[in-house]
């Protein structure tokens, strides 16, 4: 999959900043955040990938940087908290067999135009939508007012398909960014894969630590997480997998503050991975998170930690997925 990053009039490679040519082409196209990429999202997408691939079109999801809730419409009780940060949203993207993905560059002036001008300026004249596929509660635009009967509207006058994709529920309920954020922050991991329609991505570089973890037979990762926009889940201990090197690899992952070995911290991720030795210094991991065991606990002394985590990472062994 090709990412390119739209800043009106240029379109720029997202992994070399060059400037490339984007020639408006027959496409297939779907539009929005896509926060989580969850399996509401997923449903759209791959409506959208079998409509190109049925008529001949290229694929394209639209989706913007930085999150549009970032410049406007902010929440007062802070700020919004990302399930996805852009690389894991690609990944997950990618996985679903998306050809391009463009990435608007979201700004208080994109913000500003209206729904019709963002249809015709953006999926009509510069991509070549001639099939758009979105949710049936899509809104965008200006104060979110574009929505599906402005897309009616439009396609009639030029001449694109619009498919509506109708709501998908799990268990009676709606599937959303903002549930999938709840169930995260109280530790709901399961629920939260769920709705995810896969396990909840964490991804950073491998950083030093104080390599604490060694001292006790539990050599740890130390993960940077790239934004502090990234949705971290309730502290706690969390069985998890990550693939290096193209193997399958468990994990044990603690999140939060690590209150026996670095009280008063700021809030870190650390994975003790089994069945693996080397260095892995500068390279980028991605976790997937399966269950929790367990909140974190300040324990008396490391000896005491040793043996907790002796316990945690035979659970790890004896997980079925």
């Amino acid at each position: 999959m090709r990412i390119v990053i739209y800043q009106e009039p240029k379109v720029t490679d997202y992994r070399t900043g060059k400037e490339i040519s984007f020639p408006e082409k027959p496409s297939a196209v779907t539009v929005g955040s896509y926060d989580g990429v969850h399996a509401g999202h997923r449903q759209i997408i791959g409506q959208m990938v079998e409509a190109a691939s049925a008529l001949g079109l290229r694929s394209v999801v639209v989706t913007f940087e930085p999150h549009p809730r970032h410049i406007v419409n902010r929440d007062p009780s802070g700020r919004l908290k990302l399930l996805t940060l852009l690389e894991e949203k690609a990944m997950l993207i990618e996985s679903l067999g998306v050809e391009w993905l463009f990435v608007v560059k979201f700004d208080s002036t994109f913000a500003a135009q209206s729904s019709e001008s963002f249809i015709q300026r953006v999926l009509l004249d510069r991509i070549g939508a001639k099939q758009v596929v979105i949710g049936y509660d899509h809104g965008f635009g200006r104060d979110r007012k574009g929505g599906v009967s402005t897309l009616c509207r439009m396609a009639e006058q030029n001449r694109f398909e619009l498919k509506v994709v109708d709501e998908v529920r799990l268990s009676a309920e709606h599937f959303s960014s903002t549930r999938i954020r709840a169930l995260l922050r109280e530790g709901r991991i399961r629920e939260a894969n769920l709705f995810l329609g896969a396990p909840y991505l964490i991804s950073g570089e491998v950083v030093h630590g104080a390599k604490k973890g060694r001292e006790i037979g539990f050599p740890t990762v130390n993960i940077l997480i790239g934004s502090s926009d990234k949705l971290l889940p309730k502290f706690g201990v969390y069985i998890a997998s990550t693939v290096i090197d193209g193997c399958e690899f468990r994990a044990m992952m603690n999140i939060g503050i690590r209150p026996t070995v670095a009280a008063d911290s700021a809030p870190a991720v650390e994975a003790y991975i089994l069945g693996h030795s080397g260095d892995l210094y500068g390279k980028v991991l991605t976790f997937h998170l399966l269950e929790r065991l367990r909140d974190e606990i300040r324990f008396e002394s490391f000896e005491a930690l040793q043996e907790q985590l002796k316990k945690d990472k035979k659970m790890v062994e004896q997980y079925q997925k």
